[in-house]
């Protein structure tokens, strides 16, 4: 069912949050630490599963490339940065409800798994990246709620309006998408997923912002080089 990925995902920030203004006190940061690295092989294996598809290696070099020197020439990592240091510092003095709701809504909806997850359910596929997210999401919540209070929970309603406007573009981009172009996209997708796996580890850690549009160049070369 279309938009099913991101109900849950909204879902789970409303129960997470709800326990952690409730409970969230009685949870160890020793106890979230352990949940949040299983949780990152969880994501790793999600990643592995979606790159592993694809069937055009040479597409997914050249996306990743393009798109990586696309990213840094526009500086979107640091963008991403400053623009949640902007909303950080202008919302500052407004509350903590105000803040709690900015945190978490700029946690949530800004990375590699909102966008692939939105577009994995968009073009009909079981959304295996948004159930995750929802996962992570939903733990973040309890730490987030039970020190910033009320205004994460309300942070669902910008992440269900933001998945949910690029889960129904790719519905509606969906008959110019062919399998093959969705397959590439995925594998690049998962590749992103993969990084951010390895960053909730403590391996690595990867500019994923700066490779976002390696996404959307893998339809193009795969129009150009494999259609």
């Amino acid at each position: 069912m279309i938009m099913q990925g991101t109900a849950v995902n909204a879902a789970a920030i409303v129960i997470g949050s709800a326990l952690g203004l409730k409970a969230g006190h009685l949870i160890s940061s020793k106890v979230r630490g352990t949940v949040m690295a299983g949780l990152g092989l969880a994501v790793l294996l999600i990643g592995i599963q979606l790159a592993f598809k694809s069937q055009q290696p040479m597409i997914i070099i050249g996306s990743l490339i393009g798109g990586g020197i696309i990213g840094e020439l526009l500086g979107i990592e640091a963008r991403l940065e400053a623009l949640g240091n902007w909303i950080g510092d202008r919302f500052k003095g407004s509350g903590r409800i105000s803040e709690g709701f900015v945190t978490a809504s700029l946690l949530y909806c800004v990375g590699a798994m909102a966008i692939m997850g939105a577009l994995q359910d968009g073009l009909g596929s079981r959304p295996d990246i948004l159930y995750a997210k929802a996962a992570l999401d939903g733990i973040a919540s309890v730490a987030l709620a039970s020190t910033l209070g009320a205004g994460v929970l309300f942070s669902a309603l910008p992440l269900f309006a933001y998945q949910g406007a690029i889960t129904l573009s790719a519905t509606l981009a969906q008959q110019i998408l062919t399998p093959v172009v969705v397959q590439e996209m995925n594998a690049v997708g998962g590749l992103l997923i993969l990084a951010i796996g390895l960053d909730m580890l403590g391996v690595k850690r990867v500019p994923v912002g700066n490779l976002l549009p390696a996404v959307f160049l893998a339809p193009p070369l795969v129009m150009l080089f494999v259609s």
